[in-house]
């Protein structure tokens, strides 16, 4: 069975010419959502308004405490849809210790930060400079007596080098503060 056009053919062949000739109108893509830019306007209005790294940085050991100020540092702090999140350098030997102890850290610090900080990353490396924090206790000075014992020990080296180290040693030894573990 042929089916046939309910058109007259010349009619119909017409219609093909000029479908032939003719070029449809170009799709244009479909706007982008408006949160995109809702969020753009947001952010560059609200600079400055959230907590930055820096006032993370400054205040980093009064927010997590002394022991983990030791173990542990921020980073960089990332945004993504759901809210930021918080990269932090630790020691290698505490990982375990904070990955353990993340959800708690995370609560400490999102507290502090403004609620906004749903995740942390953590990435093992040494830690950098002090943040900002007080510097070690300042080491006593030597009497000096303890310098002439010293000098008086290290006498019977001859080379200047090495009797230079051992006064040193000796130095950073008598000056160190006691363990207090």
């Amino acid at each position: 069975m042929d089916e046939r056009s309910s058109l007259d053919p010349v009619e119909e062949a017409r219609a093909r010419v000029k479908l032939r000739h003719t070029r449809a109108r170009p799709v244009r893509p479909p706007p982008k959502p408006i949160g995109l830019a809702a969020s753009r306007f947001v952010r560059a209005k609200a600079k400055g308004k959230g907590p930055a790294l820096e006032r993370l940085k400054s205040g980093w050991r009064e927010i997590v405490g002394e022991d983990y100020f030791r173990l542990c540092r921020p980073e960089k702090l990332t945004g993504t849809k759901d809210g930021r999140v918080l990269t932090l350098k630790v020691l290698p030997a505490a990982a375990v210790m904070i990955q353990h102890q993340s959800e708690t850290l995370r609560q400490r610090i999102s507290a502090a930060a403004g609620g906004d900080i749903t995740a942390i990353r953590l990435v093992q490396g040494p830690l950098t400079a002090n943040l900002r924090g007080p510097r070690s206790p300042l080491r006593r000075p030597l009497r000096p007596d303890e310098k002439a014992e010293l000098e008086a020990g290290a006498a019977r080296f001859t080379d200047p080098a090495l009797r230079r180290a051992i006064v040193a040693l000796g130095e950073a030894m008598l000056t160190a503060e006691p363990d207090k573990s």
